[in-house]
C-alpha cells in the first residue's frame, strides 16, 4: 500500500506540473490512501473482482472467505475445490485460475516472497504467466498489494472515463493513448491513478441527478 503522506506528495508534485490536474484536484480534494495486504489472498481478492460491480464483487469474496474458514490460503481454496469455489459465487472461469494459483503458491512455483523483491516489470511477467491473470490483474496487485510508485494501468475503465474528463475529449481514449498522457506523471503514476479513480467518483455523484 502506498501510504498517505507519500500519496500526497506525489500528487503535490504533479500538480505543480500538470495545471489540468491541478484543477482536477481543486474539484475533487486529495484521496485517501487505498491499498491491501501483498500476497496469495489479494490476488485472488483482485481476481474476484475482475468485470463485476463492486458490490457484486464484494459479496462473492465474504462468501469465499467464510467457506474458507475466515482466511483464504492455497491450502484452503484447494480444499474446497471446484465445487466448493463455485457454490460460493465463483464462476467457472475464475474457478479454474483460483485454483490453478493455489496450487502454484502451494508448490512454492509461485512464491510472494521472492515477487516482494522483484522490480515492476518481472512481477508482471510472472503473473502474467499464469491463466486469468492480464496485464489489468498485475497491475493492480503491483499497485494495491504492492504499494509500487509508478503503475499506470492503461486498462483500467474508470481510469479511461476519467481522462476524457480531464482533457476533455469527445471519446474514451484507448489505451494506447491513456499511455502518452500518463507519461508526463512518471514516476508517480500509481498516485495519479489513485487520484483519477477518486477524481471520477467525484465527477459521476455530483452530475448524477439528484433523488426524489
Amino acid at each position: 500500500m502506498l501510504p498517505q503522506d507519500e500519496l500526497h506528495r506525489h500528487l503535490g508534485i504533479l500538480r505543480r506540473r500538470d495545471k489540468r490536474l491541478s484543477g482536477a484536484i481543486k474539484r475533487a480534494g486529495l484521496p485517501k490512501a487505498r491499498g491491501m495486504d501483498p500476497g496469495f489472498a489479494t490476488l485472488i481478492h483482485i481476481i474476484v473482482d475482475q468485470q463485476v460491480s463492486t458490490a457484486a464483487g464484494a459479496a462473492i469474496w465474504a462468501k469465499l472467505k467464510k467457506a474458507a474458514g475466515g482466511r483464504v490460503t492455497p491450502r484452503s481454496l484447494l480444499a474446497l475445490g471446484e465445487k466448493g469455489l463455485r457454490a460460493n459465487g465463483m464462476s467457472g472461469p475464475k474457478t479454474r485460475y483460483a485454483l490453478g494459483l493455489a496450487e502454484a503458491a502451494a508448490g512454492g512455483k509461485l512464491n510472494f516472497r521472492t515477487l516482494a523483491r522483484a522490480p515492476d516489470e518481472e512481477v508482471r511477467a510472472t503473473l502474467t504467466a499464469y491463466k486469468g491473470i492480464g496485464d489489468w490483474t498485475a497491475d493492480i496487485y503491483l499497485l494495491f498489494g504492492m504499494g509500487r510508485p509508478d503503475i499506470w494501468p492503461v486498462g483500467d475503465l474508470a481510469i479511461q472515463h476519467a481522462i476524457r474528463m480531464l482533457h476533455e475529449l469527445s471519446d474514451r481514449p484507448a489505451p494506447d493513448v491513456c499511455e502518452i498522457l500518463g507519461a508526463p506523471w512518471r514516476p508517480y503514476r500509481s498516485s495519479a491513478a489513485i487520484f483519477l479513480w477518486h477524481y471520477f467518483a467525484h465527477m459521476r455523484r455530483i452530475s448524477a441527478p439528484p433523488k426524489p
